[in-house]
């Protein structure tokens, strides 16, 4: 048993991943704040034009997505570095949202 904690340890594997989910918690906490953004500005454009935006419409459910890629790399559902080590909004996870 000590053996193979010993060798789990020293897998650099393990711990390329870990220092990757400390890069995409830092990403995810900025992509949090951005949403906020893009929601009071979708709220702002609705109260004043009567509709929503778009263009921010298409922003804000590519930062979902995106969300959505470190969530799915942060627990191990997927192997795939999430952007910007891909191109964005290129896994195939994201098929989900937009369905």
């Amino acid at each position: 048993m000590d053996q193979e904690i010993n060798y789990n340890l020293t897998q650099v594997s393990t711990w390329k991943r870990i220092f990757y989910m400390l890069i995409f918690a830092a990403i995810g906490s900025l992509v949090r704040i951005m949403i906020w953004g893009v929601i009071l500005l979708q709220v702002g454009s609705t109260l004043l034009t009567g509709k929503a935006n778009p263009n921010i419409l298409t922003f804000g459910k590519n930062l979902a997505s995106y969300t959505y890629q470190i969530l799915l790399f942060m627990t191990f559902n997927t192997e795939t570095l999430p952007f910007p080590f891909s191109t964005w909004n290129s896994n195939r996870e994201t098929e989900l949202i937009e369905k």
